[in-house]
């Protein structure tokens, strides 16, 4: 039913059909339920391909000449997903944001690669939650006879599809290294979270082979550079492998300066050793400076060996600005500070600043980007928590990085209480002033003091 509906979409002009256009121009269409945008945008990695408004049905299209085969993602804000394109394709989607990723379905040239690339995702958010609550309690022996069965049971019906369908070869590997590395990341991740949830003392003695996959580990696969399930495998990799590496050859050190220093410096050495790839190494040694300076207070003098070492290893990183930026940010907080008289917008467009809003008050302010859906509703659920917690405090949404009229419909969609939520487009000014990033998770009161060990922050 709905590839018939796709096929009534005549403004579009195209067959829906699995066949390859003789063109080399790639239509990417599609029709969108319940918009929370006027326009959807496609990315190939971080670099912005093109941006279609919807019409006034909601539709949008994309010609596109001369692209790369491979793996893009395309935003309708606040959400984004995968979709594979090659020359030639007529694809469709069509998607109702209520539901987003379950809801969206693809129609055309590629429309199988398309829906299993979403089965997989989808099916991954899914394991993540088992894999946390179940499956790193057990013992290796169960906990490998569990994640072979999973992953041989993708991949069978990978190869299904491709003995049915015109899989292409470079998108036969996509499908399979997706499969591959989000069951190897569960491996590199098994040993710290089995000793977490069984309260052992010791990382668990590991079976013969149990890292066999490392053998054939392809480090520098750039198609595969902004693949989630290869880039999260690879930070999991490089964090166990620091690990156990200075636990067999550091063990005896005396550890005069900072333990997760010396670990980090640990990661920095091995990317630098092992990764060639420009973009996937300058993304992954972006993680660890994060990992780094945001998630543990260190003396200024060893983040200032921190930052050395890491401009050693990588020389013309592309994200060294905000890098240097964020080091700066933290450099430059004092104890004794108070919060910046920064201004915010309400929801009925007043300008206020923090210090206004938060004059003779015990306030705590949080902020959160629209950008990634669950990880916003976490953070409300989690500010949920902390009223409980903290009755004669008030505490004020500040949200960053999302467009005003689209934080507007996402408060409406959550049903909070929108004269607590404030909005800025100084993304830049607070996030350097107050070393916030919409990846983490970020509340401080009032005089500067981070809430509960909620915040990656580090505002005191």
């Amino acid at each position: 039913m709905i590839r018939i509906l796709l096929c009534t979409i005549v403004l579009f002009s195209v067959a829906c059909t699995s066949s390859k256009k003789d063109s080399e121009t790639v239509l990417f269409a599609g029709e969108i339920v319940n918009p929370t945008s006027d326009q959807v945008v496609l990315f190939k990695g971080g670099e912005k391909i093109d941006s279609a408004k919807l019409d006034g049905k909601n539709r949008f299209k994309f010609n596109l000449a001369n692209i790369e085969n491979g793996l893009y993602h395309f935003n309708l804000a606040p959400e984004y997903q995968y979709v594979y394109l090659e020359k030639g394709d007529s694809l469709m989607v069509r998607l109702n944001t209520i539901y987003f990723d379950e809801s969206l379905v693809f129609s055309g040239t590629n429309e199988e690669l398309n829906n299993f690339l979403l089965e997989l995702f989808l099916s991954a958010e899914e394991e993540d939650r088992t894999m946390y609550a179940e499956y790193y309690e057990m013992e290796p022996q169960e906990f490998l006879s569990k994640i072979s069965s999973l992953k041989n049971d993708k991949l069978k019906r990978l190869n299904e599809l491709r003995a049915e369908t015109a899989i292409s070869d470079d998108g036969y590997e996509l499908l399979a290294g997706n499969i591959e590395y989000t069951y190897n990341r569960y491996k590199e991740i098994y040993p710290f979270q089995h000793r977490r949830k069984t309260a052992e003392e010791n990382i668990h003695e590991l079976p013969k082979g149990f890292y066999a996959y490392r053998n054939t580990i392809d480090y520098n696969n750039k198609n595969f550079t902004y693949l989630r399930p290869y880039y999260d495998f690879m930070k999991a990799h490089f964090g166990n492998m620091s690990y156990m590496n200075c636990i067999k050859g550091c063990e005896n050190r005396n550890f005069n300066t900072s333990k997760h220093l010396h670990f980090n410096k640990h990661k920095l050495q091995l990317i630098d050793s092992l990764v060639m790839e420009k973009e996937l190494r300058d993304n992954l040694f972006r993680n660890v400076a994060f990992d780094y300076l945001l998630k543990r207070k260190d003396k200024p003098e060893y983040n200032e060996m921190f930052l050395n070492e890491f401009k050693t290893v990588s020389k013309n990183n592309m994200h060294i600005e905000e890098i240097e930026n964020l080091y700066q940010g933290i450099a430059n907080l004092q104890p004794s500070k108070v919060i910046p008289n920064l201004s915010v917008a309400s929801f009925d467009n007043e300008t206020r600043t923090l210090s206004e809003i938060g004059k003779n008050k015990k306030v705590m302010f949080y902020f959160w980007s629209g950008n990634n859906k669950k990880q916003y509703q976490e953070i409300f659920k989690r500010v949920a928590e902390l009223k409980d917690k903290k009755p004669d405090h008030e505490f004020v949404g500040i949200n960053i990085r999302t467009d005003y009229s689209d934080w507007k419909v996402i408060l409406k969609n959550l049903g909070v209480d929108t004269q607590s939520q404030y909005h800025t487009d100084n993304y830049k000014e607070f996030t350097e002033t107050l070393v916030i990033y919409p990846m983490n998770k970020a509340i401080i009161t009032n005089n500067g003091v981070i809430v509960d060990g909620f915040s990656n922050i580090y505002y005191n």
